[in-house]
């Protein structure tokens, strides 16, 4: 893709949260459904506030989402029973249809998401959010509600701390978007790729392969880009956003999954359900001693015909 239709496709696709007001939203919404999803994993110190502000503001107030759902991630601390207790409904990832089988990560929690909504419309959203606001979800839903072609809508935001406002972070500078550059040019018009916060057709999402890990949101940009062409995605600036951050040996894990998920589109030659990643510590003697992360890269099918 040229710089000439990136910069078209960016003119055309995308918008500020505020180019839609609550009533013309609330007009283009109509009788469709929206879920908002909030995977969560260890995130009790922060879910509870997610949960509450969106319930009150967009379910009962706004009347702009029909429900609010949780999907607890394998967390071992009070994020279930904090999410309960701020309204939410709340499910376990490895409770929801075990005959499927259970797997680690954020993919995974999103991919069972289908299978305990009931939403025309999903959004998706971190449940480690420090510094946001509930504008988030309309944003992300005015592509959707008001352009039919529109299958994926991502948001972007300014991050407070970071050398430059749109710096996706350390993965998507380091890792993303190099591998957009190499392999998806049509996608390098996204600011961030990696976004948590994003927005999906149910139907769309269902026909999609979703890796269980932290590649979800990159897999999902490609494989809409590849079924439905670039036109079908859209962008939204949200405004400013902040959020804890991982440690750097866990973004090694993530960087890892990302790469595989690309490499599987771009080759589609990978099948292994798990990628053997060497990290560096200090041993006893200072020296450099590996350690061997097994990271887990399996992808769930498509949930179109299990539904």
């Amino acid at each position: 893709m040229t710089d000439d239709s990136l910069a078209d496709w960016s003119a055309r696709h995308t918008h500020h949260w505020r180019d839609w007001g609550l009533e013309e939203l609330l007009a283009a919404k109509g009788a469709t459904t929206v879920s908002l999803v909030v995977p969560a994993h260890n995130e009790a110190a922060t879910v509870g506030d997610v949960v509450t502000r969106c319930r009150e503001v967009l379910l009962e107030t706004a009347a702009l989402v029909d429900e609010v759902v949780v999907i607890d991630s394998d967390s071992t601390d009070a994020t279930y029973e904090v999410a309960a207790d701020a309204g939410a409904v709340v499910h376990r990832a490895a409770e929801v249809r075990p005959e499927l089988g259970v797997q680690r990560g954020k993919g995974e929690a999103m991919w069972k998401s289908q299978f305990v909504t009931t939403g025309d419309v999903t959004v998706f959203m971190d449940a480690d959010l420090v510094d946001w606001d509930t504008h988030f979800v309309p944003g992300l839903l005015g592509p959707l509600l008001t352009d039919p072609a529109v299958q994926l809508v991502k948001g972007f935001y300014q991050r407070p701390g970071a050398e430059g406002p749109y710096e996706g972070g350390r993965v998507t500078e380091l890792v993303a978007r190099p591998l957009i550059a190499l392999l998806f040019p049509p996608l390098a018009g996204l600011v961030q790729p990696l976004a948590g916060e994003w927005a999906v057709r149910r139907d769309h999402f269902a026909q999609l392969s979703v890796p269980s890990g932290y590649a979800v949101e990159l897999a999902a940009l490609i494989d809409t880009w590849r079924t439905c062409g670039v036109d079908a995605i859209a962008q939204v600036d949200l405004g400013r956003r902040a959020h804890s951050h991982q440690p750097l040996l866990d973004l090694g894990a993530m960087a890892t999954q990302i790469l595989t998920a690309a490499w599987a589109r771009s080759t589609h030659s990978h099948h292994a359900e798990a990628i053997a990643l060497h990290q560096y510590l200090p041993g006893p003697d200072g020296a450099p001693h590996s350690r061997a992360v097994e990271v887990p890269v399996v992808e769930r099918p498509p949930a179109a015909p299990l539904l």
